[in-house]
Formats: structure tokens, sequence, C-alpha cells
């Protein structure tokens, strides 16, 4: 059986293009994503805002972009696609983090998948399920757009409050279920195998590509501390990319539930002996996150999901008392944490070389 291969290379702000043509060929990826299928690249927009680590970066963006174009794919057949969070604007978000304009440059469509030209369908998974088949009474919804597309995720490296760690697998969360789906946060990594295991089964080609020109620790997606740490990667493997990530950051990946979860179930390699790491030797490399630390928001959702809340779940965030929790969360995130917490990280940030390249855009 072949080993799973996972890319890693080194970059800087001068070379990154490049370098980012340079990783996908060493992952091979033209042997996973058809030509003749539509290739959607699944955006990652965590925060509305602009803050280094949350979002995937225009130069991670536009180096797919360039190295799909110049190896044969059909720009008609290449797509930026967003989903609907309750909490994180979308539009908003793909014009603060430069995604927008990079799409544009190469006229590229843009599919924002909640609008209402996309339709929405009950998908019946083939595979057994390990949550999604109860969660919700309407049944898996996924949009119908994505059936029969590659899907090209492009996650960052950061930490995760609920998943330790988030990557390729967790980036199919923001795009293959509807609205409801932080009705899984209790039971989020199982939710997330399901979720590969049905990528498997609609989409001909799976692929990730990875930024870690900026990297996050702390209560991710969005209130952490951003590092500068020049790595970008890719891979075929959505459990093996997210295993060599974790690793790099400084965790077992085995002992992150959702990874050893989709390894014990053959969807993909977690563990880091037997994935093929090709490029840059890394074997040295430890960025010692811990991913420690909660917001109050977090705590708050922590209580609810497997605390001492958690008898009330259904009530504060199924019913008409859940306005309550997103008026909660854009408080605490947009009113007070980026003004008066994060606005200093993003200026520190951008006296650096990537945030001066981010500025270009």
């Amino acid at each position: 059986m072949n080993r799973s291969r996972v890319a890693v290379l080194r970059t800087t702000p001068d070379n990154v293009q490049d370098d980012y043509k340079r990783l996908m060929r060493l992952a091979d990826y033209q042997s996973q994503l058809s030509k003749t299928a539509e290739t959607a690249l699944k955006i990652n927009i965590s925060w509305h805002f602009f803050y280094p680590a949350c979002s995937t970066t225009p130069w991670q963006l536009e180096g797919v972009i360039e190295t799909l174009l110049d190896d044969g794919y059909d720009r008609d057949k290449i797509y930026g696609c967003h989903n609907r969070t309750v909490v994180v604007s979308a539009k908003y978000g793909e014009k603060t983090n430069k995604h927008k304009p990079v799409l544009e440059k190469f006229g590229l469509r843009n599919i924002h998948l909640y609008e209402k030209s996309e339709e929405w369908i009950r998908y019946e998974p083939k595979a057994p399920m390990l949550v999604l088949d109860g969660m919700f009474p309407e049944g898996i919804r996924i949009p119908k757009r994505l059936i029969g597309s590659n899907i090209l995720h492009l996650p960052t490296m950061k930490t995760h409050v609920f998943t330790t760690i988030t990557g390729a697998m967790k980036n199919a969360f923001g795009g293959l279920l509807f609205e409801k789906r932080h009705w899984t946060h209790s039971v989020i990594h199982e939710t997330l195998v399901d979720l590969l295991a049905i990528q498997k089964e609609i989409h001909p080609g799976i692929f990730a590509v990875m930024d870690g020109t900026f990297a996050g620790d702390g209560p991710g997606p969005r209130c952490m501390v951003p590092h500068e740490k020049n790595l970008i990667l890719a891979g075929a493997d959505q459990v093996a990319i997210d295993a060599i990530a974790a690793k790099l950051m400084g965790f077992d990946p085995l002992s992150i539930k959702f990874i050893r979860l989709a390894h014990e179930r053959g969807l993909g390699c977690g563990d880091p002996r037997e994935i093929e790491i090709v490029g840059d030797d890394v074997s040295g490399v430890n960025f010692h996150f811990n991913g420690h630390g909660n917001t109050f928001a977090s705590w708050g959702q922590k209580q609810i999901y497997w605390g001492p809340l958690k008898p009330l779940e259904k009530i504060l965030l199924r019913t008409a008392l859940v306005p309550w929790s997103y008026l909660a969360s854009l408080l605490y995130h947009d009113v007070y944490w980026y003004p008066f917490i994060g606005r200093r990280r993003v200026r520190k940030a951008l006296q650096g070389e990537w945030g001066r390249l981010f500025q270009k855009y």
C-alpha cells in the first residue's frame, strides 16, 4: 500500500508563489484532482476581521490558483466557495482578508453556498455515521453544487478551543454542513470524521493546501497569539496533513480524537511514522504550541457542551433563546476582544515581513 504523502516547505514572502507551485507538485496534486471535474476552492474565513493565522491568506489562495492555471486546469471550472456561519460574515471577511480581489484578479467565480440561488439537498451517506445521521431533524443537508466537484481545502495552521488543532478536516465543517452545524459542537470530533467519509463519497478528488506562514497558538480559531513560522504544507490525505501539522505544532497527533478516529476507521493516516514527508527536512521542528486558555465565550460554550449546563444545551442553543448566544459571541469577540486585544497584535504583525506582504494585496 502506498504511504500517505505530505509536502512541507519553508518559504519567504519573496518566494511564496513559486514555493506554492513546488509544494503542490511535490504532493502530486494532479493525480488527485481531475481536470474534467469542477474544482471548489474551500476558503477558510474564521473571522470577518483580518487576524493573522485565522483565515486563508491571500498569497495561499493566489499560489493555488496560479498553480492550477499553469498546469492546464480550466479557469471556468475553478471557483471559490464560502458558507454562512451564524457569527462570521463571509461577505465582509472575503474583503478584509483580501480573498475577493484575488478571485477577481484571475476571473474566477465566487460562490456563496448559502445564497438563495444555491440548492441544498438531503444526503444519505453510504458509510456508517458516528453521529451525523441523528443530529438534525431534517437529515444531513449538503450543497448540491459540491457533489461531483473536486474540493481543495485552504486551512491555516492554528489551535482550536474544541479540537486542539484545526486544519483540513475541520475546514470541511465550514463548507459541507448548513448553518445549524453548531448543533454538533458537543460531538465535534465524530462530526469531522463523518464529514470526511461523506467527502470521499461525493468528491472525485480531495486535496488540501495549508498555510503556516502565520501560525496561531491559544484559544483559536480567533483569539490566538500569531507567530511567523514560514511553513506551507500540502497533501491529499486529509488525516495525514492534519497529523503532520499537529506534530509540527508540538502535539501528539493520535492523542487528538478526530485524527485518531479517522485513522482507526481507515479514512487516512494519522500516525506520523507512517507518513512520507517530502520537501524540506522538518524532523526537528516543534513550535511548542499548547493551545491552552479559553476566552470567556469559549469557556461558556464548554459549560454548555460538556459541563454543568449540558442539560440545558437544547434549550439554550436550539430554541427561540438561541439569538442570545450569537449576541454574546458578537459582543465578546467583535466589540470587546478585537478592539482592545486583537488590534494591537494585528498592528504588530503588519510590521513584519508577512504583514507587509498582506498590505500589498
